[in-house]
Order: C-alpha cells, then structure tokens, then sequence
C-alpha cells in the first residue's frame, strides 16, 4: 500500500509523475482550486480587516472526498502544485480543507517534470512560503473588489454581463490610447531617392540611395534634385568594412514566447499556453512513455540551471562542434524586479529530445511550438553570428548616397535559429567593389512615402507593452487579452487588435471616475506592492487598506453622476432575408452572428464568418474561417455547398504569396 501521497492540479501530471515513482507513492490531482471566494458575493469583510470568507468550490466537494480518504491513509503528504504563487495558494487551500491530516503535510516544486527533477524535490520537502500565499491573496481581494463593485456599476449603466478588472481594464486603456492616437494622426509627405548605377565590369546594377541632409517633402524637391544630379559622375568616395558579431538571443520568458509564437506561428496568446501546458505536464512519446517535454511556462526568467546549461553545450560541442558553443555569459540586466526569478527560462526539460526524435509523438501545433522552443534554447548556448558591415559612401555633385549589406562570415546560432532581426547576406556583389571602381549611371527611381501612425496592436505586441509597464504578471497576459476579446471591448481582425463601441464606453467610464484602477502607472506600482508582500517586505492587508477607501469613494460618485449609455449594435451590408433591414452585429455563446434588428418582431439570424483575404482556388470566392461541429478550426468557401474547397491549413493572400 502507498504510504506517500502527493497531490498535484492536473490530472496529465498525475500520469507523468507516477512513471518515476515505485508502489509507495499515490497521486492524485486536485484539479486545480478547491477553494475559492463565493461567485454570489463579495466575500470579503471589509469591516473586519478584508477578512476573506473561502468555501468549496461547487463540484470539488467529491475531489476532496477522495483526497480526503487517500491522505488519511497516507505517513506522508506532498503537496506538488506549480511553482508560483498560485500554486503555492492552491497548496495551502489544500492544507486548510484536510485541517486533520496537516501535521503530515509538506511542500514540494519541480521546475520541470522529469525523474530528477520529481526525486530531487522528494529529498527537499519545505513548509508552506506564506508570504506568497499572501500575495496571491491580496491580488485575489483587490480583484475582487474592483470587479464587484464597479462591474454592477457597468450593468447598471450600459448593459449586463460586462465586466471590469484592476488589470484587464488598464490593457483596454493601453489600447483606446493608441486608437486614439492613431485617430488623431496627420500623415506628412516625404520623398526618398534612389539611384541605380552599374560599376564597371559589371553587368548588374546596384541601388544607392539619397542621404542628404535637407528632407525631400516634395515632389518639386525630388525634382530639383534629379535635375542638379542629372549627367553628373558618381563617384565612391569610401568604403568601410567593420567586423561585427551578433549575441545568441535569450532563452524564452512567457513574455517573449508568447510574441515569437505569435510572430512565427500565428498562434494566439491563449493557443501558446494551452499547447505550452501539455507540453510542460507530459506528452506520451513513443518508446518513453509520458514525458514533460519543456519546464514551467510562466516565468519571467532567462535564467538555466547548471545541469541544463552543461547539457546544452555537449551536445552542441557534439552535433555542430567545438566552435558552435557559445562563451558563458552573464544574465541580462532586466530594469526591474524580477518576481519570478527562481523559475529558470522555458527550455525543453532534456535538449538531446530533438524536434525531429519526438515528431511522431506530437500533434502539428505541439510539434511546432516545441521546435521554437527547442531551437531558441540550444541557440542561447550557441557562439555569435560573426559578420562584416560593410558601407559604401557614392558623391555625385556634392550629394551624398549611401549603401551597403551585412556579410555573413560565421553562422553560429544561425545555424538553428533566426528571427527577423538575425537575417544576413551569405555574400554580395559590392564586396567587390573599390574605391576606384568607375561607376555609370543608369536610371533614378524617385518614391513618393507618407508617415505611418502608430501601428494597432496585435496579441504580441500588446504583451510586450504589458511586460514593459509592468501590467499583469506572466501568468496573467493570456487570460486578460482573453477577456477582453470575450467581452467584446476589442475585436481581432487578421493580427491586428481593435477596440468596439462597447470597449470605448467602458473604458470612457473608467477613465473619468476610475483613474485609478486604469492608470499604468499606478497598476504597476500595485504590481511591485504584491511583490513586496511575497518578499515579505509588507502585510498583506496593507494595501487593501489602502486603496479600498478610494475605490469605495469612486464608485458612489460615479452612481450619482453617470447618464446610462446606450451603445448601437454595429451595422453590417447584408440585407434580412424576411423583412430587408440591414443586419446588425450580435455576440452569443459561441462568438459573432448577423441579426435582424426588428426582433422580437423578425427573428431571422445567420452565422457570421471572418474574412482571410484569400481567395478560392476552385471559384475565386472568398475563402471563410469556420468551425467544425467540434470546434476545431478549418477554412472553407463562401459558396459552399456548391464549392467543396476546404483546407486545415490558412491559405495565403495574393499578397503574402508575392512577397514569397
């Protein structure tokens, strides 16, 4: 009979773990929270020093039983949630509902779930860290009180089933800002000059380009200068050849795995994390059973341990060479605290378990995102990129034109990773070149441009602006931008994120009465509070004492001044088919629909598909994102049934295959 039982959250752990572990050891798995706040009040009493009332989550009742049972049994408990502040909360909500079995209780982390990692914790039980118990407590009750008391707020104002966050609402203010300034800009003309010239003994041209210092903001500029350069010599005046290297990037934090998922895979901020959580519990993989593929995924850490860190760099050594192994280097600077730091980098749990060993085992979307991770992994270890800048200076009549390209001379951690920002030439024919060498003239190519606006938002970028304001932490940005697109505040069209009628009436109200929960600055501040209560640094009553007051002071206010506000459904072109009204834009439970807006005298309705801007290869109609019956998404032609296409896959716009 087991005389050890530890207890986890997901059930995937569960299958992972007990592969490790002889007949001794039971595991269970919680499921996540047991105990929570009720839904149906505040649950706090605010009178009482923000005493918080927890009961049994509504379904767990059974989940306890059973744990309940296994732990009276058991000599001794391991309580093995994840490695963060939550988890640590989940540990101790466990504690408090087995009050009889506590004296057996202990505290167990794994940053990855392998055999070492699983046994080494084993030999380190700790106590419970209440510090971070009372920080996820204090970030639970101060969200808890923003969103109910300013949430029925909104229900009385605009409509029901909104909602608002102490994070969540400051990412919408993020994004009405930029709209706002993207509303509010004036495009301003410019002109660039290009030159093609052809060097002697040659029969390519080269482009060369204008870099004056007065601007060309005119077409009469661009003009006047092609005429004072017309039948004049160019002439190359200098060439500069500099050495350069370019650093290994970093291993993956949340942040940054999220924004180059994004970025590579087009994968959503919520698609990077469930996909990077199966991998973190266990994959089964042929030959090895279940296996947790990568470590913790919510860490703001770049950080590697010793053992992986050894690991990496023999089998680089092995695979790529002795000069592919990168020197050992400090960890970057971050500008800030970091909360999280005792997590290592998201790094695959053993570096010799290539993409291409475990292929078979993986599904397309797991496969691709291991392989990112993978790859962003073994490159950090890797030597820099070795490559010659070289710039060369062309005088035509006292007119300064310029060119040049970045030569490859060693490819380092090209070899398996490069980002947009890593792409070099392998050679160029200006290496050629010499300051002797006779240049002809051959055309001008004169390009009219206009200053672009801030650009929207896409999911990445937006993590990005929240990591550098200090909104939210790690675990955090996935679920916010989750809740906004839910709630209709913002819509996604392609990459890009726009906010609705509804996000700007809410975010409106926000601003005005509610300055304080929206402010950047001040959410970020009340970031580094909760993270000196982790520390131990402050109580964690502290800061609700505080801000409740305020909050309170707000709310009364804004129920005395604000109007309701009433928002229009958006109008789309499409026509009713029983009545010929245009048809409005619904949210139901499963996403976007057209509706009538005569209901409840019409009732017609019909779906409503995204556009991918490609078009059918079979009929040349648009080609729709849907769903199948499962949810899982396909794409398919506007004019089915009568055109069969579909593809699992996006297809690509006429554009994108262009520039291909």
């Amino acid at each position: 009979m087991a005389r050890n039982l530890i207890i986890v959250e997901s059930p995937t752990k569960v299958k992972t773990i007990k592969k490790f572990l002889g007949s001794t050891y039971d595991v269970e798995a919680s499921g996540g929270h047991v105990r929570d706040l009720p839904k149906s009040k505040l649950g706090v009493d605010t009178e009482a020093d923000f005493e918080p009332h927890y009961i049994t989550i509504r379904g767990k009742g059974d989940v306890l039983s059973t744990l309940r049972k296994k732990a009276k049994k058991a000599d001794k408990i391991f309580l093995a949630t994840d490695p963060d502040r939550e988890g640590e909360a989940i540990a101790w909500h466990l504690k408090e509902s087995m009050p009889a079995e506590q004296a057996k209780m202990s505290r167990i982390t794994f940053n990855e779930i392998t055999k070492t990692a699983v046994k080494a914790s084993l030999k380190e039980p700790r106590a419970l860290d209440m510090n971070l118990v009372d920080a996820q407590q204090a970030r639970r009750i101060l969200d808890r009180m923003v969103g109910y008391s300013i949430s029925p707020l909104l229900w009385q104002k605009i409509k029901r089933g909104l909602s608002a966050g102490r994070v969540q609402s400051a990412a919408l203010g993020m994004i009405c800002e930029r709209e706002a300034q993207i509303d509010a800009f004036e495009a301003q003309e410019y002109w660039t000059l290009d030159a093609e010239v052809i060097p002697e003994g040659s029969k390519k041209s080269i482009s060369i380009r204008y870099q004056g210092k007065a601007p060309m903001e005119t077409e009469a500029d661009a003009n006047a200068l092609m005429e004072k350069l017309s039948g004049q010599e160019f002439v190359i005046t200098e060439i500069r050849e500099t050495p350069k290297t370019r650093k290994a990037p970093l291993p993956f934090t949340t942040s940054t795995l999220q924004q180059e998922a994004s970025r590579v895979l087009n994968f959503s901020t919520q698609k990077t994390m469930r996909i990077a959580q199966q991998l973190y519990e266990g994959v089964d993989i042929k030959g090895s059973g279940t296996v947790g593929m990568i470590t913790y995924l919510r860490t703001d850490s770049t950080r590697v341990a010793a053992e992986a860190d050894a690991a990496a760099r023999a089998y680089i050594k092995e695979r790529y060479g002795e000069a592919y192994v990168g020197a050992v280097r400090g960890q970057a600077a971050s500008g800030k605290e970091r909360i999280q730091d005792a997590h290592e980098a998201i790094r695959p749990s053993d570096i010799t378990r290539t993409p291409e060993s475990v292929k078979d085992s993986l599904n397309r979307d797991q496969l691709r995102l291991y392989q990112l991770i993978w790859r962003r992994f073994a490159a950090s270890r890797m030597a820099e990129v070795r490559y010659n800048s070289l710039a060369i200076k062309i005088m035509a009549a006292g007119e300064e034109f310029r060119t040049g390209a970045d030569i490859q001379i060693f490819d380092g951690f090209r070899s398996v990773y490069e980002s947009e920002d890593d792409k070099l030439d392998k050679k160029s024919s200006l290496t050629r070149l010499t300051e002797d060498t006779k240049l002809a003239f051959q055309a001008f190519d004169p390009k009219q441009h206009f200053t672009q606006p801030p650009a929207h938002f896409t999911e990445a970028t937006l993590v990005r602006a929240m990591e550098e304001g200090g909104i939210g932490r790690p675990s955090t940005y996935a679920p916010t931008i989750g809740t906004l697109l839910g709630r209709h505040y913002i819509t996604k069209e392609g990459r890009n994120l726009f906010v609705t009628d509804l996000g700007e009436a809410v975010n409106s109200i926000m601003q005005k009465y509610f300055n304080e929960v929206v402010d950047e600055g001040l959410t970020a501040r009340m970031e580094s509070t909760l993270d000196r209560v982790g520390e131990g640094q402050e109580e964690w009553r502290e800061p609700l004492r505080k801000f409740y007051p305020r909050l309170m002071s707000a709310v009364e206010k804004a129920e005395k001044e604000l109007e309701k506000v009433q928002i229009c459904d958006e109008v789309s072109d499409e026509k009713c088919e029983v009545c010929g009204r245009n048809l409005v834009f619904k949210y139901g439970p499963h996403g976007k629909f057209l509706a009538c807006p005569g209901f409840p005298e019409c009732r017609f309705t019909k779906p409503w598909f995204e556009k991918t801007g490609a078009k059918c290869p079979k009929c040349g109609g648009d080609i729709l994102v849907k769903k199948t019956k499962k949810g899982r998404r396909y794409y398919g032609c506007e004019n089915n049934p009568e055109c069969d296409y579909m593809s699992w896959q996006r297809p690509k716009t006429e554009s994108e295959t262009e520039r291909e």
